[in-house]
């Protein structure tokens, strides 16, 4: 009952945990749909700042290309020129013009002996392209600082003449980015066309410099823009919004990254206090439902319970007392009003058997008494003119007395199928062994058993006495009979008799046949009206029966009774 009583509770939980349950799942999916968007706004926000950034530059780039000492390839003049326009410029290291084989022809600073840049794979882009070109991340070989080159083509007309060179300071690019902040566990990263990491916030000292790991490397170079969520080196998973290189107005490949257990630490703070709340109304609701159980359900149970378990141990006297309004409390007090009125059956079906005891008592008294007249009579009528007849009939007479006397006094004892059997054929035949053939294993019979056994056995010796085999001279009877796993299997079969046909109607014998064994015993029986006599088959149980199985078997068995 407790555990209904908590099912009730749990019952009753189940629609709140269901609703909680629905709203975390629609929340987590709002708010990574949320994250999901802001990664992408984050990554378009960068990409759009590099991007200023490079056009700038870009700008400045042509601007220089315009002046006449650039042009003219003036070399006083246009290293002048440069290096009051790079000294302007805090974002940039250097700004110089590179011949078509690669060697300095002037620049913002002094040039090392014999460097040359026709190794470069912006200054051959720019030989391929004669396009604008934004370099690797690289070494710069006149201030030994890490930049991004940029280069651009000086051309006269249709024909490159040299190309301009310049490139952004990575420690002004790092700072720049540092300075926009993230929030904590959020990342920005860009790259350059090879995947190199050329800024990183946070964590630079770790990242720039080091490439992007082969899994994702398809992200540089992938077609369109997209939001994924990855586990990253440092080993926390994050969703990422990024922006390839492969795009038009994209430079470099950028990528903005949130962590994601930082951006659903509110839900997850949310959901543990609604789990413990649970947990809370939970273990309320239980203990309410058991200490509520217990006072108002269970107790008056147990009252009833034990008044029924000392009702069954004899105490007749035992009753609830129950009285109230609620439904318990009725159905305690209809049960006391059914015990009492079981009580007074009980009274009334006692004395009704005292009367019936009494009744029988005086029916056996004067049977036995009949029996005994009609002896007298026998015995004054031929005991000396045929001594050796009057003392078979007085046999017979006084075994069918004792016969009479059992089914009277109900009264039986355990006793093998041979004795049960020989006891009731004994007032029926004068010599057993002339008519009766008995052949079969010794089963002794319980005492509730025994008793239908000797009623059918004497029913079916009377009728084969009056209509059958044993009525007549030459008639016999066979009786066969065997165990088979806890069951009795009891064959009557009648020769040498009459011909027999089917009753056209059923007799008290038939009756009685059918009826005679205990529910317990499951008997079964089945006549057939032969012409050479009557062929009666019995089967009964002398053990309790062990499972349901057994019974379902039993109660398939084609069952017919009849009788004559």
């Amino acid at each position: 009952m407790r555990l209904k009583l908590v099912a009730v509770a749990v019952a009753a939980l189940a629609p709140v945990v269901a609703m909680l349950a629905y709203n975390e799942v629609a929340l987590r999916h709002q708010r990574n749909e949320e994250v999901r968007a802001s990664a992408a706004q984050a990554a378009r926000q960068a990409s759009s700042e590099v991007e200023r950034i490079v056009e700038g530059l870009h700008g400045l780039l042509v601007s220089v290309s315009a002046m006449p000492s650039v042009r003219h390839l003036d070399v006083g003049t246009c290293n002048e020129a440069l290096k009051s326009v790079a000294e302007s410029i805090p974002n940039v290291s250097t700004i110089f013009v590179v011949g078509l084989d690669g060697r300095p022809v002037c620049g913002s600073t002094a040039f090392p002996d014999g460097v040359v840049f026709s190794d470069r794979d912006y200054f051959r882009q720019i030989l391929k392209t004669k396009d604008f070109t934004v370099g690797t991340y690289t070494q710069s070989r006149l201030s030994d600082k890490h930049v991004l080159p940029l280069a651009m083509p000086l051309m006269e007309g249709d024909v490159l003449k040299a190309v301009i060179v310049s490139g952004i300071r990575m420690d002004w690019l790092q700072n720049r980015i540092t300075e926009r902040g993230v929030a904590p566990g959020n990342a920005v990263t860009i790259a350059d066309g090879k995947g190199t990491i050329v800024a990183r916030v946070p964590l630079a000292e770790q990242f720039v410099g080091t490439v992007i790991p082969d899994e994702y490397q398809r992200l540089v170079h992938a077609e369109q823009p997209d939001v994924i969520e990855v586990t990253s080196r440092d080993g926390m998973v994050r969703i990422v919004g990024y922006r390839p290189i492969a795009l038009p107005s994209s430079p470099l490949y950028v990528s903005a990254s949130f962590s994601k257990p930082e951006a659903f630490a509110p839900i997850e703070r949310a959901t543990l206090m609604n789990t413990l709340a649970i947990i809370g109304g939970a273990l309320f609701s239980l203990a309410a439902a058991i200490f509520i159980g217990n006072r108002f359900i269970l107790v008056p149970i147990w009252r009833i319970a034990d008044v029924m378990e000392k009702w069954r141990g004899g105490q007749t006297s035992a009753r609830t007392g129950m009285t109230g309004s609620d439904e318990l409390a009725v159905v305690g007090a209809t049960f006391d009003r059914l015990l009492d009125e079981l009580e007074e059956r009980r009274r009334r079906n006692d004395e009704a058997e005292a009367e019936r005891i009494l009744l029988v008592r005086e029916l056996a008294h004067r049977v036995k008494n009949g029996f005994t007249l009609v002896q007298a009579i026998a015995r004054q009528t031929f005991s000396r003119s045929d001594p050796e007849r009057y003392n078979s009939f007085a046999e017979r007479l006084a075994a069918l007395a004792g016969t009479y006397d059992l089914i009277l006094s109900g009264e039986a004892s355990a006793s093998s199928v041979r004795e049960i059997v020989s006891a009731a054929l004994r007032a029926h035949v004068a010599s057993e062994a002339e008519h009766i053939r008995l052949d079969g294993a010794d089963v002794v019979l319980p005492a509730d058993i025994a008793l239908p056994l000797s009623l059918v056995i004497h029913e079916l010796a009377t009728n084969a006495t009056k209509y059958g085999s044993l009525g007549s001279e030459d008639g016999t009877v066979a009786i066969e009979w065997k165990r088979d796993q806890g069951r009795v299997l009891l064959l009557w079969t009648e020769s040498g008799g009459p011909p027999v046909s089917k009753p056209t109607k059923r007799g008290f014998g038939s009756i009685l046949i059918e009826r005679a064994f205990p529910a317990k015993a499951r008997a079964r029986s089945h006549s057939d009206y032969r012409p050479e006599g009557l062929v009666f088959e019995l089967a009964f149980s002398i053990e309790e029966p062990a499972a349901k199985g057994d019974i379902e078997s039993c109660s398939r068995e084609t069952v017919h009774t009849s009788g004559r």
